[in-house]
């Protein structure tokens, strides 16, 4: 069993995230949105709250990361438990661990756990599983992230459009594969044990929700996994379907309104909550 974390837009936050075994939030909206972060700093119910350094979000739109004060600030300001240390994508693990080197004191001093992203250039799995291994033997890392933006780039996917890269045909399904590749590789590197069971988050899940199926043997080491699909899909009408990745065709692609608060089907939104639950609690 793992903690999904369905991500939603801000006006139904209390609708559609009451089934999360954990929280995952997003800094942007922290800083954006005063009713996002009144809303976490006020919710008791006893569930791990990750405020995320949106480092995805800066990546697409060319920005730089949110320095550590802020995310500190912020973190206090939502009563967050967890913070996620900067990680730099498509850049040589070593600014990402001199990043987390520097951080992790910081964070641990202001009453925070961690949670490091490992990163690497394109197509450089030697080094991401190096930075990997790097985390789990530092004991001051709670947990590690595996994004569906930083496994596939060391797998060579390169799904890059806002820096003019071109996609291949096939790009959909590598990137769909390649955190299931990730984890048979540390597995062969006897990377999973003892020390790593439960100190993984899977950050993100794009191209279907049977992704979580995907991974079942390695459940016992993933402590967490988030997305805004569920919510996001059905709000549009999308819903998760019987093919082999649960949405036959792929990613919606449209962006995350977070903002939104228009009529919807209530009814196709836990629909994909259910089914991704359904998915997160089998053991």
């Amino acid at each position: 069993m793992l903690n999904f974390c369905h991500i939603s837009p801000t006006t139904y936050l209390q609708r559609y995230t009451n089934t999360n075994g954990a929280h995952l939030l997003l800094a942007h909206l922290v800083e954006e949105y005063p009713e996002y972060c009144e809303y976490y700093a006020n919710l008791d119910d006893g569930k791990y709250k990750i405020m995320d350094n949106s480092a995805f979000e800066m990546f697409k739109l060319g920005r730089d990361m949110y320095e550590s004060d802020k995310l500190i600030e912020m973190g206090i300001a939502c009563k967050a438990d967890c913070i996620v240390l900067s990680d730099y994508p498509k850049q040589h693990s070593q600014r990402t661990i001199d990043a987390a080197k520097r951080l992790i004191p910081e964070f641990k001093a202001a009453g925070f756990d961690t949670f490091f992203v490992p990163q690497s250039n394109l197509g450089d799995m030697t080094d991401y599983v190096n930075c990997i291994e790097w985390a789990l033997d530092h004991m001051s890392i709670d947990l590690i992230g595996i994004s569906i933006l930083g496994a596939p780039i060391a797998c060579g996917v390169d799904e890059s459009t806002f820096e003019g890269g071109k996609r291949s045909d096939a790009y959909k399904m590598q990137r769909y594969l390649s955190r299931w590749n990730l984890f048979k590789i540390l597995e062969k590197r006897n990377l999973l044990g003892p020390l790593s069971e439960k100190r993984f988050h899977c950050l993100g899940m794009v191209d279907g929700p049977k992704e979580i199926d995907l991974l079942r043997d390695y459940h016992r080491y993933i402590f967490s996994w988030d997305s805004s699909a569920a919510v996001w899909a059905g709000i549009n009408d999308v819903l998760f379907d019987d093919s082999p990745t649960g949405l036959m065709n792929g990613k919606f692609e449209k962006e995350v309104d977070f903002s939104h608060c228009q009529p919807h089907n209530i009814a196709n939104v836990f629909s994909n909550i259910n089914y991704i639950d359904a998915l997160s609690r089998i053991k």
